[in-house]
């Protein structure tokens, strides 16, 4: 897609843009000079939609409740807004006349809704630009069979000399990583590939398993995340080499939370330890099998999760990145979370609770980074709290916030400023 991928529509002239053009669209879909339907009609189609859009707020915060922390109201503001175009496209197409007017509608209508989701999508950030919208992760694609080269030699890291002849960029790899152990039934992971792995001899390299969060998939790295473009980044900036990374499913779906521990919920847990650590062994030759250069990173539930695979198995994630992370795992309150996960029993929830394991254990050997926007009051104080915690448990953690909430950009920005520290962290040359 060129350059017009990396244009913003979060931010600059597009978000403007649109947002003039919603307004115009909904005084067409508005404005028709009859007293009957301005009076009548449209009063209605406001109601509609003020109505529906509680209805949703009331089902998703109050009966549903499908995510651990509530949706903030100007999503729902928002999102009545989009609701309003689609009623009054629907009003104005049976009382407008004429086939050029109803053309004219279906493009209005068409405009005041993209004004709802626009602005949702400014809200989060989950697709930054262009070519995020039209589903371009910035990399090309490649399979497990080019990988896996018989001549291939990998040495180690300190060993490598990058050659004269390297791609210019990273691949992605899709790829199903069997639920050998955990049974948990995972979406495909997303696997960045730095230059440097295809090359021959290869370095061996570390490993960072990331997490999305929870409504959530392994694309919204790629997509809101922004993740080639950081990662391949670095790599122009260290010759070619940065950790593997893969984006590893934490949910099962989309609105999926199994608290990523093992549970009732799932064996999420032994999934991300045992059977990613197993696949990522035997289909990716130059991946370090040393565990002490692998680290859990994520975002939002997947920060929480990354916290929780660093306090459960320091062993095998002895390295951590918590962005945005909740206080604990929770399906929205402690009670509810043991009653649905531990069938009641307090005790096994707080055996895996990292906030209760940093209270009764030290990890000497672990390092992490906390960070969080500077305007999330929501999840703020709880990453303040498990950082706190993390530091009177031993760990060598630092924290630090960047401008904004609990948005993709934060994110981005957040792998961004600690990627450096992760790095010489799992032994990549400064």
């Amino acid at each position: 897609m060129g350059d017009a991928a990396q244009l913003s529509i979060i931010d600059g002239w597009v978000p403007l843009g649109v947002t003039v053009a919603g307004v115009l669209g909904f005084a067409w879909l508005i404005l028709l000079p009859r007293k009957r339907y301005l009076l009548v009609v449209v009063p209605i189609a406001v109601a509609v939609s003020a109505a529906l859009t509680v209805a949703a707020y009331f089902v998703v915060e109050k009966v549903w409740r499908p995510f651990p922390e509530p949706i903030p109201l100007k999503v729902y503001a928002w999102g009545g807004v989009a609701v309003l175009g689609v009623v009054l496209v629907i009003a104005r197409l049976i009382v407008g006349p004429g086939i050029a007017g109803r053309v004219v509608t279906v493009i209005a209508g068409i405009l005041a809704i993209a004004l709802g989701l626009a602005h949702i999508n400014i809200s989060y950030a989950s697709y930054p630009t262009v070519g995020a919208l039209a589903g371009d992760v910035g990399a090309r694609s490649v399979s497990l069979s080019e990988l896996d080269r018989d001549d291939l030699k990998v040495v180690p890291i300190d060993q490598w000399h990058k050659p004269s002849e390297m791609p210019a960029g990273g691949a992605i790899l899709t790829a199903t990583i069997p639920p050998t152990k955990s049974r948990f039934t995972a979406r495909p992971a997303k696997v960045y590939l730095p230059p440097a792995i295809f090359t021959s001899p290869a370095p061996r390299l570390p490993v960072l398993v990331l997490l999305a969060g929870q409504p959530g998939s392994p694309d919204d790295w790629l997509l809101g995340g922004q993740l080639v473009n950081t990662m391949d980044a670095f790599a122009r900036a260290h010759h070619g080499l940065t950790p593997i990374v893969i984006v590893a499913d934490g949910t099962g779906t989309e609105l999926g939370n199994p608290l990523c521990m093992n549970s009732r919920l799932g064996e999420v847990g032994t999934y991300l330890t045992a059977d990613v650590g197993a696949w990522a062994a035997s289909e990716i030759t130059a991946a370090d099998t040393d565990r002490r250069h692998w680290s859990a990173g994520g975002l939002s539930y997947g920060g929480t999760c990354a916290l929780q695979l660093a306090t459960n198995y320091p062993t095998e994630y002895p390295t951590f990145l918590d962005m945005s992370g909740q206080l604990e795992p929770t399906l929205g309150d402690r009670k509810r979370t043991i009653d649905i996960a531990f069938g009641g029993d307090a005790a096994a929830f707080r055996a895996v609770n990292p906030m209760d394991l940093m209270a009764t254990r030290k990890f000497p050997g672990s390092a992490g980074a906390f960070t969080v926007g500077s305007s999330d009051g929501e999840y703020k104080p709880g990453v303040k709290t498990t950082y706190e915690a993390a530091r009177k448990a031993g760990m060598d953690v630092h924290y630090s916030e960047v401008p904004g909430g609990h948005t993709f950009a934060v994110w981005s920005a957040s792998l961004k400023q600690q990627l450096p520290w992760l790095a010489r962290r799992l032994g990549i040359p400064g």
